[in-house]
């Protein structure tokens, strides 16, 4: 699978979505992201929902006009950031077989996030891509929560298929069709994920996504990330939700998964963390990180490198700044360098995903 179809054009896969929660890729504007060779952005529901509001973004246009940014945009269901909130220490939620009810604050009022206003505030934005409302939960929880959140997951699917076939009705006859993806779960129990994924496959969807928790505790990509992805087959596009790391996003298109999204490479740009190829080295796609290195620009030595971060990178930063520079820009604060690490970092995955696209990994 080469190319998914959306509203906003063809997104070419494998695809990295970066962090776009709240509308807004940090530090940076449309024009940077799309420079960096980046096709398409992951937006969140549930917090554009409380800031702006939903409604605020339709009226301004949909969330492509209101960000400025003219490829196709998903939008996560908010569903993960819910079940945190619901099993945090401040207890701000909770889960029923309607949703979830929750509170970012305990000053607020509670809200309700059911399967259909998950989608109702999906068509709001006008995103190419949806996601179901599913139950996340955490790997070391029990038997009789692993499959609650199974049952949930399923039941809201059909119930999102069926309100985004309504929405679809209601906006008649306009261009383009968004795509709805569903999200397996079932923790690490494997009877669970086969037939979370069975029972989502029977009810039918554009695309699937990877749920739970995809790592384990030494930071390598769990066995039900491979798992799901045989069990959904080769027939769909396949969403890795949250992986991110470089060796753990080659690793996990190995499986067979074209979609990524994580907040890692914008949030270690902003810790002055920058990801460089090694020189002459292949990607590997069995979960080693031999293929690059991390750049640590607090780091003292720094202070006299009149070389770019990664001397064969083509961004901004590297074409025109010295490690120098950039560690002088963090020193004292100034606001470029964040724009300008950002930049090299997305440029990174950019250039990351080319290489698995071509096959050669060089």
């Amino acid at each position: 699978m080469n190319v998914l179809s959306t509203p906003h054009g063809d997104l070419v896969l494998p695809a990295f979505l970066p962090d776009g929660t709240r509308a807004a890729v940090r530090t940076l504007d449309a024009g940077d992201v799309a420079g960096c060779g980046i096709g398409a952005l992951m937006v969140n529901v549930l917090h554009l929902s409380s800031k702006p509001g939903t409604s605020l973004v339709a009226e301004m246009g949909g969330i492509h006009r209101f960000m400025g940014w003219e490829g196709p945009i998903a939008s996560d269901s908010g569903g993960f950031q819910a079940f945190s909130l619901a099993t945090g220490a401040k207890k701000l939620g909770s889960v029923s077989e309607q949703g979830f009810t929750y509170r970012f604050d305990r000053r607020q009022d509670k809200k309700i996030l059911t399967p259909e206003k998950c989608i109702q505030k999906q068509f709001q934005l006008g995103s190419d891509i949806l996601f179901c409302l599913d139950h996340c939960t955490h790997p070391e929880a029990g038997a009789d929560v692993q499959r609650q959140s199974v049952e949930h997951t399923v039941a809201w699917a059909r119930r999102c298929k069926q309100e985004f076939g309504r929405r679809l009705e209601l906006r008649g006859e306009a261009p383009g069709r968004p795509r709805l993806f569903a999200v397996v779960q079932g923790g690490e129990d494997v009877a669970l994920r086969t037939e979370c994924a069975e029972r989502l496959l029977d009810i039918g969807f554009d695309g699937y996504g990877f749920g739970g928790w995809p790592i384990d505790g030494q930071g390598h990509l769990v066995e039900m990330v491979a798992c799901v992805s045989e069990l959904v087959g080769g027939a769909f596009p396949k969403h890795a939700l949250g992986i991110g790391k470089p060796e753990n996003l080659a690793h996990a298109y190995s499986f067979g998964y074209h979609m990524f999204d994580c907040v890692l490479p914008t949030r270690d740009a902003r810790h002055k963390r920058l990801f460089s190829f090694r020189p002459g080295a292949r990607v590997s796609t069995d979960g080693s990180a031999d293929f690059y290195d991390c750049v640590y620009m607090q780091d003292r030595k720094h202070a006299r490198d009149a070389d770019p971060v990664d001397p064969d990178c083509d961004c901004l930063c590297c074409r025109k700044y010295s490690r120098a520079y950039l560690h002088h820009l963090f020193q004292i604060g100034e606001n470029c360098a964040y724009r300008l690490a950002t930049i090299h970092n997305l440029r990174f995955y950019a250039r990351l995903l080319d290489r698995l696209r071509a096959g050669s990994g060089g």
